[in-house]
């Protein structure tokens, strides 16, 4: 989802612009009906909080009074200036989004607009969401991707194909043919090893024998071509072929995915391959993912703000030129936290949304991800983080009992 948003004053001088853009869509329940909507707030917000979507300080709304014909007056900061509608959104028990349409300026800060819809996640926030300042904790160590490799529209960065192309150059003798290249559909057989991640190892071209796999690792040549097997060994027979290995190169992602995409082939005429050089081979794929890691990462070791944060994520403020170019690309990067007097805990963030305000500061909100080689570091983050979770919870507990005593002091005295 993509929103961008112009704001125009009076003397029709742009005050900002906002775009934002959501990764990663949130699960709602079915609509409900704008008359439920209006109940929802009566009963649980008449004069509280609820936060407007798309705005960059995380501005408050309330609504002071209810109108007919689903109708209320909201009240924001005096400066806001909305478009032609208004989503807040706030949490009960679980988050919640309601589209206003805005009917007529009031005055500054306080409009008369009408519910148009509403929202309600499938499913409630696990985590418990809290500012922290700089001084507590900061985003360091910022490791990358320049391209990101999608496999889907076989779209490899030019620069890696350059790699690749090197790559088959240096490796050229391993065999009378030797092939090096990303995965392209149509071909049968190709198109099964990127889908299976299995190797083709065939000994013996002239052998039936040898097009029998050797486990379940190995491509099995008949649930491909079924009567066709015999053809397709006349046909490598006929072109002189005596041994054929092919192996996917998969690419290990960030966030641990594994993304099959290249493949190495050798083909010999004379002399018979063995399963010693399928182990070559596949070492061979391995030290072509590290060689194109090594040029796709790059290391940023600034320091960058966190501004909030909870057991399963947190957003950022990016101000880094150089973040900021390939973040808005990525689906995610490996960065540390660095906690007041703690060692940096080094985490993997999926980005979820991101957008920019009008001095190109990029906003950065990021789910914690991780895998097997991650989790002391996931330990340690909950450790640090959990006793500051209590502590704001009891901060939040001490003021609204302070709030209801205000109000229960305030119903005395108009008794």
């Amino acid at each position: 989802m993509r929103r961008d948003r112009l704001i125009i004053s009076d003397r029709r001088e742009v005050l900002w612009v906002v775009t934002y853009k959501q990764r990663k869509q949130r699960n709602f329940d079915g609509a409900i009906t704008n008359g439920d909507a209006v109940s929802l707030l009566k009963n649980n917000f008449r004069n509280k909080k609820l936060h407007i979507k798309y705005s960059i300080e995380k501005r408050e709304a309330k609504i002071n009074e209810f109108l007919d014909d689903n109708m209320l007056m909201i009240v924001t900061d005096p400066d806001y200036i909305p478009g032609d509608d208004i989503t807040l959104y706030g949490l009960l028990d679980k988050y919640f989004e309601i589209d206003f349409k805005v009917k007529e300026v009031r005055g500054p800060g306080y409009f008369k607009c009408s519910v148009e819809s509403m929202r309600k996640a499938s499913f409630g926030r696990k985590d418990l969401r809290f500012k922290v300042s700089s001084e507590k904790v900061i985003a360091t160590n910022f490791k990358i991707s320049k391209h990101t490799i999608d496999i889907s529209d076989f779209k490899i960065p030019t620069t890696i194909k350059v790699i690749i192309e090197q790559f088959q150059s240096q490796n050229a003798k391993l065999g009378d043919i030797v092939k090096i290249d990303v995965f392209q559909s149509g071909n049968e057989l190709l198109d099964y090893i990127k889908k299976s991640g299995k190797t083709l190892f065939v000994e013996d071209c002239a052998n039936p024998e040898s097009y029998t796999p050797l486990n379940e690792d190995f491509v099995d040549l008949r649930d491909i071509y079924g009567d066709d097997l015999n053809r397709v060994m006349k046909r490598s027979v006929e072109r002189g072929y005596k041994s054929i290995i092919t192996s996917p190169v998969v690419y290990i992602t960030e966030s641990s995915q594994s993304v099959p995409f290249a493949y190495v082939q050798v083909i010999t005429k004379k002399d018979a391959l063995s399963m010693v050089n399928v182990l070559e081979i596949k070492e061979l794929g391995f030290n072509l993912v590290d060689r194109i890691r090594d040029a796709n990462t790059m290391l940023v070791a600034v320091h960058q703000q966190i501004l909030d944060i909870s057991m399963g994520g947190a957003k950022l403020l990016i101000t880094d030129e150089n973040l900021k170019k390939y973040i808005k690309h990525s689906k995610g990067f490996i960065f540390d936290i660095v906690f007041k007097l703690q060692a940096p805990i080094t985490m993997y963030g999926e980005i979820k949304y991101t957008f920019a305000d009008d001095t190109n500061n990029l906003y950065v909100g990021v789910d914690f991800a991780g895998n097997s080689s991650r989790k002391d570091e996931l330990k340690r983050f909950y450790s640090v983080i959990k006793p500051m979770e209590i502590e704001y919870k009891n901060k939040l507990i001490k003021e609204m009992k302070l709030i209801n005593e205000m109000k229960q002091k305030q119903k005395q005295k108009s008794d």
